[in-house]
């Protein structure tokens, strides 16, 4: 168990207003846990302080060689007041997996989570109750090593802020428009595509702006050797319901382990879906939408929860799915997952942890 030295913000911020819209990721909280590592000590110093900037040396080994990481969850208040983070453990694990991948020294998962934990209940004066709202949790992992050399780094910080905040999208719940991309390439099987790295992120920009100059949202990655096999969209995972079918790219090292993802498939299965996780091409999605079968799209996320997806655009071809409206599956599993996340439908899978 960590041992959590604690200062607190002698000048806090003013709260947003209930009632104003909250832009997503421009809001943060008074404050912020620290824990540094270094080799041959381990992570140390754990510290809850005011939020602020973070002083490094302009040779620490993130600015040069990328070691990085991060991670996003979110912390609800319930109608009775209580405070629930939504399958916590899964992020842990997920941050250890990144870790192994890009060499960085892993966190044990219980310290992981009392951080986040501890941090919340400080801050939970933040957390937003207007509906649609929540407190987004960005934990990450920095190399701080000064030195110029390509070699894993000797020090590293675990830093997590806190951010209340409103949909992703700025369509809410409301389709959205994907760009499919079929020229730019965002990560190959055997590097670090499945890590939640920022290299992964800045790989996709490229396409991201291109895609936003067409008036689309957001890019759907195809895979980067043949490309034609259809992988994740920028900042979620993809589901297709084809025919009845619920069909999503199968894990195959390049694209990221969604926990919204491994969540939507335990609920369809449960409710009796065939779910299918396999390999499926652009074309077989065109060719779906082409005969009638193509019966909805959607994305899965932290920030987004279900991001129901009303067009498709691949090349010349523009494919209007469930002609634009939200799917009855989309706004089901919507319903049900952030019904689970604020309390509101029961947890029979035991997702939610209370923040006590």
């Amino acid at each position: 168990m960590l041992d959590i030295k604690i200062e607190f913000n002698s000048n806090p911020k003013k709260l947003p207003d209930k009632d104003d819209p909250l832009k997503f990721g421009t809001i943060f909280t008074d404050h912020m846990f620290i824990m540094d590592y270094t080799l041959g000590q381990g992570w140390h110093d754990a510290r809850i302080i005011p939020y602020q900037p973070i002083c490094l040396d302009p040779s620490a080994m993130v600015f040069h060689y990328g070691q990085e990481m991060f991670e996003g969850l979110k912390a609800y208040k319930t109608k009775d007041g209580r405070i629930l983070l939504f399958r916590p453990d899964m992020n842990a694990r997920r941050t250890n997996r990144t870790c192994k991948i890009l060499c960085m020294p892993e966190i044990p998962e219980e310290d992981f989570v009392q951080a986040i934990m501890e941090l919340v209940k400080i801050d939970k004066e933040w957390i937003p109750t207007k509906k649609g709202t929540s407190l987004y949790i960005r934990p990450f992992i920095i190399a701080t090593d000064p030195f110029l050399g390509v070699r894993p780094s000797n020090m590293y910080k675990f830093i997590i802020i806190l951010s209340p905040v409103g949909p992703y999208y700025p369509e809410g719940l409301d389709p959205v428009k994907i760009w499919i991309e079929d020229t730019y390439v965002r990560a190959v099987k055997g590097g670090i595509g499945e890590a939640k790295a920022g290299g992964n992120y800045a790989a996709s920009l490229r396409a991201q702006v291109k895609a936003h100059e067409e008036g689309y949202s957001q890019v759907l990655w195809l895979d980067g050797v043949h490309r034609k096999y259809i992988e994740e969209v920028g900042a979620m995972n993809i589901f297709f319901k084809i025919n009845g079918a619920v069909v999503t790219p199968m894990l195959n090292g390049s694209i990221l382990p969604g926990i919204t993802r491994d969540s939507v498939i335990r609920l369809c299965k449960d409710w009796g879906y065939e779910v299918q996780e396999r390999l499926i091409s652009i074309d077989e999605v065109y060719d779906a939408h082409q005969k009638g079968l193509l019966e909805e799209v959607f994305g899965t996320g932290t920030a987004a929860v279900i991001s129901p997806v009303g067009h498709l655009r691949w090349g010349d071809h523009v494919m209007q799915i469930n002609d634009g409206g939200i799917g009855k599956l989309s706004q089901k599993l919507y319903d049900n997952l952030t019904g689970i996340q604020l309390g509101d439908v029961p947890d029979i899978y035991d997702w939610t942890v209370e923040v006590k």
